[in-house]
C-alpha cells in the first residue's frame, strides 16, 4: 500500500497530545492496513524509525435520524511508538 493511503489524518486529543510526551503518536489509518503497513508509512512520511505499532478498530455506531436510522463507519486507529526518544511535528 502506499504510505498517503495508509495513514489518513492524525487523531489530536487531549489524551493523544499528552501521549506525546512519551513518543506515542495516533493516526486514523485505513481500514485495511497492517501494522507492518503502518509501520512503513510513518517512516516514510515523517523520517522516523517506529519501535512498535499499536491499532484498535472501532465499530460503527448505529443513530436514529429523523427520517430513519443511519450507521456510522467502522474505523480503525493506530497508536505508533517511536524509538530513541524521537518526534514528529503535527502542528
Amino acid at each position: 500500500m502506499d504510505a498517503a493511503y495508509v495513514i489518513k489524518k492524525p487523531i489530536i486529543t487531549e489524551k493523544s497530545t499528552d501521549a506525546t510526551e512519551d513518543s506515542k503518536y495516533t493516526f486514523l489509518v485505513d481500514r485495511l492496513a497492517t501494522k507492518d503497513d503502518i509501520k512503513r508509512a510513518v517512516g516514510q512520511l515523517y523520517g522516523v524509525k517506529v519501535a512498535s505499532v499499536s491499532t484498535q478498530v472501532r465499530k460503527g455506531k448505529r443513530r436514529r435520524m429523523r427520517y430513519g436510522y443511519s450507521e456510522q463507519k467502522v474505523t480503525k486507529k493506530a497508536v505508533v511508538t517511536l524509538a530513541g526518544g524521537a518526534t514528529i511535528e503535527l502542528f
